[in-house]
C-alpha cells in the first residue's frame, strides 16, 4: 500500500530571497517544485500539501497600507486567505500541468482553510511574530498610537509589526480533507498554518489578528489524514546542532528523544528550525512513522533515508 506523505513546503518553493516576487517568478518557482512533487507519485507515494505564506502575507498587507486612502483595508485574517487562494491556485494548476506531462491523472484541489486557537492562548498577551514591512521610528510610533499595533526594532533593519502566534488546536474543515484524500485527490490546504478562528461562546467561528506557525498547522494536516510521513521541506538540506559554529554538527538521523534534547538545549532556532523540531515531535507522538526534513532538491533522496535529517521514535 502506498505511503502517505504530507508534504510542507517552506517559502522558498514559491518566492525565492532577493526576488520581486512577481507572477511569474512564483509560478515558475512552483512549478519548478510541482516537478519534484510529481516525482515522488511517481516513486508510488500519496501526497497532500500545505505550503508558508509568509511574503505573500507581507507584500499583501503592503498593499493594502499603500492603497487605505482609496481602499478599505482587510484585516489581517482575511489576507491570509487571500494569501491561500492565491497559493493554492498556484499549486494546483502547476501540479496539474506536471502530472499530465507525466501521464497521471489524479484530481487536485486546493481548500481555503481555518484553524481553531484558544481565545486564552497566553500568545495574544505577548505577540512576538513580525509580519509586513519595515517603518522608521516616527513611522512605528505613529501607528502604535493611531492603530495600537505592536511594533519591535528588528535587528537594526527598522520597526516591524509583531502579531500573537497562538497554537492551532483543530483544522476546521478536516473532515472534508480527509475525505477528498482519500478519495484518491491530492489535496492543497492549511497554508500559513491555516487562518487562525477562535471558537464564540455561541459556537460560530470568528477571525482573530495573528499567524499561526506553517509547521505546527502542517503537523495537524498530517496527522487529520492520517500520513505515515511528515517531510517539511526548506532551504537546508539537514538539521544541524551547533549551526554556524565551528563544530557544527549535520545530523543525518534522530530519535524523538534526542530531537527533545536538542530542541531543550536551545540548538534551533526560533521562526525556523525550532518549530520544524518541534512539529516532528508532535506528530511522532501522533503515532506518526517518521519525520523527515530536508531541502526540496533532496527531499527525493531524503525519502529513501540518503540525504536530510530523519527523525522517528
Amino acid at each position: 500500500m502506498s505511503k502517505k506523505v504530507l508534504v510542507a513546503l517552506g517559502g522558498n518553493a514559491i518566492l525565492k530571497h532577493k526576488e520581486e516576487g512577481t507572477a511569474e517568478e512564483q509560478f515558475e518557482n512552483v512549478r519548478k517544485t510541482c516537478e519534484h512533487l510529481v516525482w515522488l507519485i511517481e516513486d508510488g507515494y500519496k501526497i497532500a500539501i500545505t505550503h508558508g505564506n509568509g511574503p505573500q502575507v507581507g507584500d499583501i498587507l503592503l498593499k493594502n497600507e499603500h492603497s487605505k486612502d482609496l481602499l478599505p483595508p482587510m484585516p489581517l485574517d482575511i489576507c491570509g486567505a487571500q494569501s491561500q487562494g492565491m497559493i493554492g491556485y498556484m499549486l494546483q494548476q502547476s501540479m496539474r500541468n506536471e502530472m499530465n506531462k507525466a501521464g497521471i491523472n489524479i484530481p487536485v484541489v486546493s481548500l481555503t482553510t481555518q484553524a481553531i486557537v484558544d481565545k486564552n492562548d497566553i500568545a495574544f498577551k505577548n505577540p512576538t511574530k513580525p509580519i509586513g514591512p519595515f517603518y522608521n521610528s516616527s513611522e512605528a510610533e505613529k501607528l502604535r498610537r493611531e492603530k495600537e499595533w505592536v511594533m519591535v526594532e528588528d535587528s537594526g533593519r527598522g520597526y516591524r509589526r509583531v502579531v500573537p502566534s497562538p497554537q492551532p488546536k483543530e483544522i476546521v474543515e478536516k473532515d472534508v480533507i480527509r475525505t477528498l484524500f482519500e478519495s484518491g485527490a491530492v489535496v492543497i490546504a492549511v497554508g500559513g498554518g491555516g487562518v487562525p478562528v477562535i471558537v464564540k461562546n455561541d459556537g460560530s467561528l470568528e477571525g482573530v489578528v495573528a499567524v499561526i506557525d506553517k509547521d505546527l498547522g502542517a503537523q495537524i494536516f498530517a496527522s487529520d489524514i492520517g500520513a505515515e510521513i511528515l517531510l517539511m521541506l526548506t532551504d537546508v538540506e539537514k538539521v544541524s546542532i551547533n549551526y554556524g559554529k565551528s563544530n557544527q554538527v549535520d545530523l543525518d538521523e534522530i530519535t524523538i528523544v534526542e530531537a527533545k534534547r536538542y530542541l531543550q538545549e536551545g540548538h534551533f532556532a526560533l521562526g525556523s528550525m525550532a518549530p520544524k523540531v518541534e512539529a516532528a515531535i508532535k506528530f511522532l507522538e501522533a503515532r506518526g512513522e517518521k519525520a523527515v526534513i530536508s531541502s526540496l532538491e533532496m527531499g527525493r533522496k531524503a525519502l529513501e533515508g540518503k540525504a536530510g535529517t530523519t527523525i522517528h521514535s
